[in-house]
């Protein structure tokens, strides 16, 4: 599931939807927040307790494939939990969500996780850091995924610099 993309989280957020030593909001109060995406193949939707069997299969299944995925080289993330802990990680990020702090998006083919989408605030007020991963059994859509969520993210929501590590040497997705 998460730790990894949930490092931000305990270093860049207090818990109450504001950048740490800001005061600024991670997302403006009357930006509604996307309930999800689709592209026909690919689905996000909100993580949550819901997916709890299928997160953790997903993961589980993919621990070196996840660790070697641009963006979660340098993390302790993953590491073997059980289902449990797995559980309680997705209690948190449904509370980050509905609480504004931090969004996490379960990445589905039909209603298969292949992977998740984490959306946490770092550095400046309106900047975003953004991991994704998906199973290694769904390698080949990581470079897709990039390229949608890059696209969403652009198009949907509000902020000024995103941090997403690039899936080619040639795009670069850092600022915007």
């Amino acid at each position: 599931m998460s730790q990894a993309a949930d490092e931000p989280r305990d270093t860049t957020h207090d818990g109450d939807e504001r950048t740490e030593g800001t005061g600024a909001p991670f997302v403006p109060a009357g930006f509604t927040i996307p309930r999800g995406f689709s592209d026909g193949k690919i689905h996000l939707v909100p993580l949550g307790p819901e997916h709890n069997d299928r997160d953790y299969r997903a993961w589980t299944s993919s621990m070196d494939h996840i660790r070697r995925t641009p963006g979660f080289e340098r993390y302790g993330w993953p590491v073997p939990m059980s289902r449990e802990d797995n559980l309680r990680d997705l209690r948190r990020h449904r509370e980050d969500f509905e609480h504004r702090i931090g969004f996490t998006y379960s990445v589905l083919i039909d209603e298969d996780v292949v992977g998740c989408v984490y959306i946490y605030p770092a550095g400046p007020p309106g900047h975003a850091v953004v991991r994704s991963w998906v199973r290694e059994d769904h390698a080949e859509l990581d470079e897709p995924l990039y390229e949608l969520v890059s696209e969403w993210l652009r198009e949907k929501w509000p902020f000024r610099d995103i941090t997403y590590s690039p899936r080619t040497e040639e795009r670069d997705f850092a600022t915007r």
